[in-house]
């Protein structure tokens, strides 16, 4: 199959726009950053599992812009997603003298992305930076629309800052290298546009589901490119998460409670999110806002992702108590009040609240 051209999708935010460049072989290619602003120095953040693989190939094409490049390669994995390992950024940031105009670039997944751009945000108040994500999670969600930050003990993804990259590189290539656990959970991220925002393209998911899981370059590219499109759409009009944005984190509030109640790492951030996609449409369905053929076509897609359709046990005295207790903490909520992202309509979604008693029953009736 022919190798897509390379397409962009723009994200409009006033003087804070950017746009996403999506193809293959194109993270090492020097005109991917030729626009960028001048600097005397960039720093690369990666990861242990990164770094092998791209790090070099990434200095060389920014040889001839930054008259110093450095690398910080940080431990790979959620577990780390901590002040300890960010601040491995800062002193890496310190000890080479960067100054604001420094450039970081985040090389790697979704945890790089989200802590460059907090370190970014953070250091000198402000410095710029660049998203290259290499994961299919990172593509389509976390490296578009400024979200930066690291986990607590007791939350994920509770300390942290709203600030936009100046670019984002696709490079669809990176994607070859993902083991196919990491590949379904990115395809979890995929699917979530479909039922929140657009049942065109959760057909069209189904249809190339096969096509996606065997990395067909056309299909990868398509998803990309739509799942973006339908994040920037999303981000232009509520950037800081005030209303719309939060239809973005359907599935993630019983997704990060897996993720917490587990332990960061157990379960892939995709597969938790796989799974608190089915919990919360069964929410949608007991608030009688959509019927079960939804609810069990949104399972079978997800089951044929390879993700996880059955929830985890997080206490053998109390297991959905245990699940609320973690829920409480979610952003989302307020005055201690769980708020779910359900689905309320065709390609439509809203945040609500819902009675204990309700949310019991779901969580009894998913997990095993």
């Amino acid at each position: 199959m022919n190798v897509p051209d390379l397409q962009t999708v723009a994200i409009d935010l006033a003087d804070r726009s950017y746009h996403i460049a999506i193809r293959g072989s194109i993270f090492d290619n020097p005109l991917s950053y030729s626009e960028l602003p001048p600097a005397t120095s960039a720093l690369i953040v990666t990861n242990t599992t990164v770094g092998p693989l791209y790090a070099a190939r990434l200095q060389a094409a920014l040889q001839g812009k930054y008259t110093h490049i450095h690398t910080v390669t940080l431990p790979d994995g959620e577990v780390y997603k901590t002040w300890q390992t960010l601040n491995l950024i800062f002193d890496a940031l310190l000890q080479n003298g960067c100054d604001r105009k420094t450039v970081l670039f985040a090389l790697g997944g979704g945890v790089v992305g989200d802590m460059t751009g907090f370190a970014a945000a953070s250091y000198m108040r402000g410095v710029p930076f660049v998203q290259v994500p290499t994961t299919l999670l990172a593509q389509v969600d976390s490296s578009v629309g400024g979200k930066t930050g690291i986990n607590h003990p007791l939350g994920k993804n509770m300390i942290g800052a709203f600030y936009q990259p100046l670019k984002v590189v696709c490079d669809l290539d990176t994607l070859k290298t993902l083991p196919p656990r990491e590949l379904s959970a990115g395809l979890a991220e995929v699917i979530k546009y479909g039922p929140i925002a657009d049942l065109t393209f959760l057909t069209w998911i189904e249809a190339n589901i096969d096509a996606l899981i065997a990395q067909k370059p056309a299909a990868l590219a398509h998803a990309v490119k739509r799942s973006c499109e339908l994040k920037a759409w999303v981000v232009e009009q509520d950037e800081r998460e005030a209303g719309l944005r939060a239809i973005l984190n359907f599935g993630h509030t019983f997704g990060h409670a897996i993720e917490a109640g587990l332990g960061y790492g157990e379960w892939l951030h995709g597969e938790a999110v796989g799974c608190g996609m089915v919990m919360a449409a069964h929410l949608s369905q007991r608030l009688g806002l959509i019927d079960a053929a939804l609810v069990q076509r949104l399972t079978a897609l997800i089951q044929k992702a390879g993700l996880p359709t059955t929830g985890p046990r997080l206490s053998e005295a109390d297991n959905a108590g245990r699940y609320l207790e973690l829920m409480r903490v979610d952003k989302k909520a307020e005055g201690g009040e769980i708020r779910f992202v359900v689905i309320d309509g065709p390609a439509s979604a809203g945040v609500r609240t819902a009675p204990d008693a309700l949310v019991r029953e779901v969580i009894n009736f998913c997990c095993a």
